[in-house]
């Protein structure tokens, strides 16, 4: 058995505070009145102004400055005020929903990979079923806590999803066309059916799990091969649907038919950096024992697939986007290059560059401090890439990386911790009467 010691557990409650407390100061600072706005513009220009502040040009975000809900005037007077205003307080609400999302779909992402290691009647990978089982653990507080911050978001209570504020649906025809898909009531009970479908599964899989342990036979583990097949397909679709309403409706002008499996190998990929990642961490801690370099090389080489992969979906989309030039689409690639230049070339050389040197010699996938070292590389990427997918359409112009920014990754990254390896305690690390533990405990490549 797992146990978790007083050091991690501290840090990880260390980070939790350090991130809340910084994360209140965040919203505390940010502007509340067109007067605030004013004289932070004014001090800025009394600075000589800077990348990445809140500067006067900020209308030029397509979130709510390029929308006829501020008429005429809209680049002069207090409805450019406003909309500077709007971006502003929108920092830390999109610096804690990038966050949020960002280690949420860890663990969504290890959710599939464990339902296709079952679906798969998977040999190699029964020793790592309970660290994945672990890392799943997180899909109940940070569901939660995506539902919580949708249900905020779609009802208006900020700014984020322009396509909430009925101001700028009465002059957008376009969002008007859209409105009986996006709308705060659908938004939330399709999340609701979405959360609902995907903690079930993890529900039953982790108890189907537990009960094959004391079994005579192998009754559970084909209860659970069921369970994940059917499963697979409510993801597939489910995760498609959710891309479009967490992340593609930021930008309701705007659609891509990859989307969805953008959004897919970004998360798959993450989770299974974070399954290897813990998987090393334990080792080096004396724990599982059974796991051998050969499952270190595995995931590695998972890592380096859908690193390509992702890849080969992020070129497709920019590609077909960019060579065919019209306005209303590759606006959001313009947006992007013009205004999040450092952070959308970065993520290209973190998530495929840095992977794809490191990664493509088998040898190396064997080397655990070359795994480490190539999975923090394409965590951090992707979360550039979560980054650069919310930012641009709800902060625009007035982005810089602060103290919201930094803080909710510390608030998440304690919660992450302290809920997955506390979830570890609860259960023996090596699930004994699965049918395939002895494969999988002598596996060699």
């Amino acid at each position: 058995m797992y146990t978790l010691s007083n050091k991690l557990r501290l840090l990880s409650i260390v980070l939790m505070v350090v991130g809340a407390v910084g994360l209140v100061a965040g919203f505390l600072k940010a502007p509340s009145t067109i007067d605030d706005v004013k004289e932070i513009m004014a001090a800025h220009d009394a600075h000589g102004g800077g990348h990445g502040e809140a500067t006067t040009d900020a209308h030029a975000a397509p979130s709510h400055g390029e929308t006829e809900a501020h008429g005429d005037d809209a680049h002069g007077g207090d409805a450019h005020y406003e909309h500077v205003l709007h971006q502003l307080q929108n920092k830390p609400w999109a610096a804690l929903y990038v966050a949020a999302f960002f280690f949420f779909m860890i663990s969504l992402g290890v959710l599939a990979f464990y339902a296709i290691q079952y679906a798969a009647q998977s040999g190699w990978s029964p020793v790592l079923f309970r660290v994945m089982e672990a890392i799943t653990a997180y899909m109940v507080p940070g569901g939660i806590i995506m539902f919580v911050i949708l249900a905020l978001s779609g009802f208006h209570i900020n700014h984020l999803f322009v396509w909430a504020d009925p101001e700028v649906v009465a002059h957008d025809k376009l969002i008007q066309g859209k409105s009986g898909w996006l709308n705060g009531t659908g938004l939330v009970i399709r999340a609701a059916i979405y959360l609902a479908g995907w903690l079930a599964y993890r529900h039953f899989a982790v108890k189907f799990s537990r009960k094959q342990d004391e079994a005579t036979d192998d009754t559970w583990y084909k209860k659970s091969f069921k369970f994940s097949a059917a499963f697979l397909v409510f993801f597939i679709y489910t995760e498609s649907m959710m891309s479009w309403d967490w992340i593609m409706s930021f930008d309701p002008h705007w659609f891509s038919t990859l989307f969805g499996w953008y959004v897919f190998a970004g998360l798959f990929v993450s989770g299974i950096t974070t399954i290897a990642l813990i998987t090393i961490y334990l080792k080096s801690k004396g724990y599982l024992e059974f796991v051998n370099d050969s499952h270190i090389h595995d995931l590695a080489k998972f890592m380096f697939g859908i690193s390509v992969f992702w890849t080969y979906l992020w070129f497709s989309q920019f590609m077909l986007i960019w060579y065919s030039n019209i306005p209303e689409e590759v606006t959001y690639f313009i947006t992007r290059i013009d205004d999040y230049n450092i952070t959308f070339f970065g993520m290209l050389v973190m998530n495929f560059i840095f992977p794809l040197l490191l990664l493509i010699n088998s040898d190396f996938k064997r080397i655990n401090w070359l795994v480490i070292a190539a999975g923090i590389v394409i965590l951090c990427g992707h979360y550039v890439d979560v980054f650069n997918m919310i930012m641009p359409a709800t902060v625009g112009k007035s982005w810089f990386i602060g103290l919201p920014e930094i803080s909710a990754v510390l608030l998440f990254l304690g919660l992450f911790i302290f809920v997955v390896f506390t979830a570890l305690t609860k259960a023996p690390l090596l699930a004994k009467r699965n049918p395939y533990i002895e494969e999988s405990k002598h596996f060699h490549y």
